[in-house]
This record gives structure tokens, C-alpha cells and sequence, in this order.
């Protein structure tokens, strides 16, 4: 029965009523309609018939209830939409510090959306050049913890599963040689499982194919502790690291100084001078916004002074 319906049953009650008697319980006044026949019928044996309504204000009450917990709920949700927006807005325009700020009212939230975008945040501050050796490692570590979380909350996130991977390997950095490559395989794992969620990320296409280009440059040393840790240790080679770059470009073409810096440097691993050049003219060219940006240019002319020399 809708609420329309319901209330033009009740108005019929109301007026067929022999009687109608408002009960006050614990505080709150609820109108209870009882009906009966005016010609008194009985049932087996005399025994009057009664027909009790439902309570009229207690069903008006229970649906404004709905309605206002209902509009809670979409207040709050747009609330974190524009949340969300503004910190989208704020990392595209290379805010940094403005980003963690905001970010970081919502680290105790259960949404996945607010923790990778904060664990990302935590990373990029830790990466800035005026933040302190001991900062750095803090917020190494900080980020790691807000990526793990994003992770336990939904699985089905595949931003989580990448900045998992990105943070897991930051923090082996502090960690030694030997941990970084026992991650290895879990790193790959999440890389791929964030693929697997979103083919058209390009950013997980592309830290999956900085994998494959960090183990096929790996040093004879860091080979022999793999060896030591795994029975069958990582391997990639610079053309597989090579695919995932191209990949990642034809997903979102020129979306990342970063990728166009990695496929000059493939393309140099598999002695290919031309298109290493192309590649290196256009990480040079790449208009820097932050401080990877200006690394990635500054990497890109040296690069390109050793292919002329």
C-alpha cells in the first residue's frame, strides 16, 4: 500500500469511527484508530468483531524518519564527492602540501577513495626537496600504512593495489636490499591485479613495466641475494619493460613525463638510438609541474648529450 493510498484509507476511518482515542507513550503522542461496525455483528457465539488499524502517525512517522535519514545519507556522500574533487583538483595542480592537509582529516575514514588518495599524498610530500631526511621517512612509512588500509577496506580497489605496490617499494628502500626483492613478487602481484580492475589505468601500466626495466638492469650482486631469497628469482627484460611503456602511452598518451623518459631509456637498453632520441626529446619538452617533472628534464639533456657525443 503506498502512502497516498494509505492516508485516504485512514481519512475513510476517521470518518466511520465510532471512536477514536490518542494514547501518549513515553513522550510521544500516537493516534490509534479503532473501528467497528455501527450495527453491532457478532461471531461465533456474540462475541463483538473489532478492525484495528495501523497507527497513522507512527507510519507518517517511521517514513519522515526514512526521508530524513535518507537525505543524511546523500548530504554526507556529496559531501565526500566534493571532498574527493577538490583533492583531485589540488594534485592536478601540483598542491602537494595543500592536498595532504585536506586529506589528512579523513585518515581515519573507512573509504578506500580518501586512503590511497592519501597514502599517494603522503608519498609525493615525502619526495619534496626541502622535507627532512627523518620527514621523509615518516611519511615513507605513513603512506605505506594508509595504502595497506585503503586495501583492507576494498579489495576490489584498483588504486589501492597499485599505491600498495608503489608504497611497498618505497619502504624497502629503508629496509635493505634484501626485503625490497623479498617484495618483489607481491609488488607484481598488486601491479597486476590492479590491471586486471582497470586496463586503462596508464600508471599501473607503466610501474609494472618500471618492474620489468629495475630487474632486467639489475645489478650481479642484488642477482645473488635473489637467488639466495628465491628458488626462482625475478627476471624481466628490457623489452617487456619496453611493451608495458608503449602500453601505458597508448592508453593516455603523453600523461606522464616519467614514461616518456622510461621509453627513451629502453629504447637506449635495446640499442635503439633513434627512437630513444624521440623518446628523450619529448621527456625533455614535457612541461614540468612538479619536482619529478624537472628531474625527468634535467635526466632527459644528459641523457641526450651522451646519444650526441
Amino acid at each position: 500500500m503506498t502512502g497516498a493510498t494509505f492516508m485516504r484509507f485512514a481519512a475513510r476511518t476517521v470518518l466511520s469511527a465510532h471512536a477514536c482515542k490518542a494514547v501518549k507513550i513515553r513522550g510521544y503522542h500516537r493516534q490509534y484508530l479503532t473501528t467497528f461496525r455501527s450495527n453491532t455483528s457478532t461471531i461465533n457465539g456474540g462475541r463483538t468483531a473489532f478492525f484495528l488499524t495501523l497507527p497513522v502517525l507512527s507510519y507518517l512517522g517511521l517514513e519522515a524518519y526514512r526521508r530524513v535519514q535518507s537525505a543524511t545519507v546523500v548530504h554526507a556522500l556529496e559531501k565526500a564527492e566534493e571532498a574527493v574533487e577538490q583533492a583531485d583538483y589540488l594534485y592536478s595542480c601540483g598542491e602537494t602540501e595543500k592536498l595532504y592537509q585536506l586529506l589528512l582529516q579523513y585518515k581515519d575514514s573507512d573509504d578506500a577513495e580518501f586512503l590511497w588518495r592519501l597514502a599517494r599524498a603522503s608519498r609525493d610530500l615525502s619526495l619534496l626537496a626541502h622535507i627532512a631526511a627523518d620527514e621523509k621517512k615518516r611519511l615513507t612509512f605513513e603512506a605505506f600504512e594508509y595504502a595497506k588500509k585503503a586495501l583492507e577496506k576494498n579489495e576490489a580497489c584498483f588504486a589501492a593495489h597499485k599505491w600498495y605496490a608503489v608504497c611497498l617499494s618505497d619502504i624497502g628502500d629503508y629496509e635493505g636490499v634484501k626485503v625490497k626483492i623479498g617484495n618483489s613478487y607481491i609488488i607484481k602481484e598488486h601491479l597486476q591485479r590492479a590491471i586486471e580492475l582497470n586496463p586503462k589505468d596508464a600508471t599501473s601500466i607503466h610501474i609494472l613495466g618500471y618492474w620489468c626495466f629495475a630487474f632486467a638492469e639489475l645489478a650481479w650482486y642484488q642477482r645473488k641475494v635473489a637467488a639466495m631469497i628465491f628458488a626462482s628469482p625475478p627476471t624481466a627484460t628490457y623489452e617487456e619493460a619496453l611493451a608495458f611503456f608503449l602500453k601505458a602511452e597508448e592508453v593516455d598518451p603523453n600523461f606522464y613525463s616519467k614514461n616518456l623518459l622510461m621509453l627513451g631509456k629502453s629504447y637506449m637498453a635495446v640499442k635503439d638510438q633513434g627512437n630513444a632520441v624521440l623518446w628523450l626529446r619529448k621527456a625533455r619538452d614535457y612541461p614540468p609541474h612538479t619536482e619529478e617533472d624537472k628531474e625527468v628534464h634535467k635526466e632527459a639533456l644528459d641523457l641526450l648529450k651522451k646519444l650526441s657525443a
